[in-house]
């Protein structure tokens, strides 16, 4: 189950980085600095949204994978 639950997690750290989660802002940006750290911040926050409970994605996949294990 760890193994769906960081791929759901690596699944929405790319879509909270398509929301512009962790883009430094225009006028008061950290500069380089702030860009090379963003993506940790949108993994964490994915790993964060994964644990309390996440989209389900990690579920299905997992219940997928056992159910083809079984056959």
């Amino acid at each position: 189950m760890e193994v769906a639950k960081k791929l759901e997690a690596a699944f929405l750290s790319e879509m909270l980085k398509s929301t512009g989660l962790g883009e430094t802002p225009e006028g008061f940006g950290g500069g380089a600095g702030e860009d090379q750290f963003a993506s940790f911040l949108r993994e964490e926050h994915a790993k964060l949204i994964t644990e309390a409970g996440g989209i389900g994605l990690a579920e299905s996949l997992f219940d997928a994978l056992t159910a083809s294990q079984n056959e």
